[in-house]
């Protein structure tokens, strides 16, 4: 008998569904960027429905967390997938790191800039006036790149570091503050009181693809089929987990993240749908995960362009498309 008790306190889901009586499963584990949320919510519903049992697949999912080493785990053979980014995608060639993005579940990252409804910012260029820009040292390093080419009214000595508590931004009303549009504009709701207006900044230019589904290409190369296994099964995941009955896949993200709440399952859901985090572009036509050879290259030289990345990066190595955008799962949407 599983000791479940055991499991939870790991930080890890796994659910074990025979495909049929005396059929072996191939198991795998992959690995999150965070703590177990409603933006994970595809990869859980495809354990708790039983979709990567049905192909062939014992799953283990590890969650990240403020101390998460998971991409190092990945990079280290320790696990099989990893949820992952362009960025250290493009990086990892740079430095000869072989991993390979296989999929991307968002195609629309989440994080948005927020302001105080009364502020009198009406468009992303007017967030340049802002008394402060509390960012991430990531986000100052990568998008705030990014915004001073763009948005040349920017200006660095605005910057204020972000600790992932709102109440410096609260207190301001003239400060702008970064966040995940499925989860920071809650609870600052519920802190302060008032809504924040949300500039998402896949709308207003920045547009990298989210939430992959990354592996090290030798591993890949010795385990095509169970790969491309994967990532079918958490399209149809994630296709059940926003159309379909996701209440058990919720419960397994509340085992893992005691501190997730049932609000904020809900509020996340309701974001990703509303904004098309997961369904929209590409994916509108040819299924969750889709990436194209466009997209890479344009990012890639969106960033070459405000000095993040070096010339002579070779793309192409970063990602393969073999495995997505042949419309997979459409049929589920409701």
């Amino acid at each position: 008998m599983m000791n479940f008790t055991k499991l939870l306190a790991a930080g890890v889901v796994t659910l074990a569904l025979s495909v049929s009586a005396g059929v072996a499963q191939d198991k795998v584990t992959y690995g999150t960027n965070w703590l177990a949320q409603a933006e994970h919510g595809g990869f859980y519903q495809a354990v708790a429905d039983g979709t990567y049992a049905k192909y062939g697949l014992d799953v283990t999912i590890r969650q990240g967390g403020p101390q998460g080493a998971n991409r190092s785990l990945l990079i280290g053979g320790q696990i099989n997938f990893y949820m992952g980014g362009m960025t250290t995608a493009i990086d990892a060639v740079k430095e000869g790191i072989p991993t390979l993005t296989l999929a991307s579940i968002f195609q629309k990252d989440p994080q948005v800039l927020l302001a105080h409804p009364d502020a009198g910012f009406k468009s992303f260029a007017d967030l340049a006036g802002a008394s402060k820009y509390i960012l991430s040292k990531d986000g100052f390093i990568s998008y705030f790149s990014w915004m001073k080419s763009a948005y040349p009214e920017f200006k660095d000595e605005k910057y204020e570091p972000y600790t992932f508590n709102p109440a410096p931004f609260i207190a301001d009303k003239m400060a702008i503050q970064q966040g995940y549009v499925t989860s920071e504009p809650l609870e600052i709701e519920k802190q302060a009181g008032f809504k924040p207006q949300e500039f998402l900044l896949a709308d207003n230019g920045f547009a990298p693809y989210s939430t992959t589904i990354e592996v090290m290409k030798p591993w890949y190369e010795a385990n095509k089929d169970v790969a491309k296994r994967f990532v079918e099964a958490t399209i149809i995941g994630w296709y059940n987990y926003l159309y379909g009955d996701n209440a058990a896949a919720n419960e397994l993200i509340k085992k893992d993240n005691p501190e997730m709440t049932d609000e904020q399952i809900a509020f996340g859901i309701s974001k990703m749908k509303e904004l098309g985090i997961v369904v929209s572009g590409d994916a509108e036509a040819n299924g969750i995960g889709c990436m194209t050879a466009e997209r890479w290259t344009g990012f890639y030289e969106q960033m070459k362009a405000v000095g993040l990345f070096p010339e002579g990066i070779d793309v192409t190595q970063a990602y393969t498309t073999e495995h997505v955008c042949q419309g997979l799962g459409k049929d589920l949407v409701k």
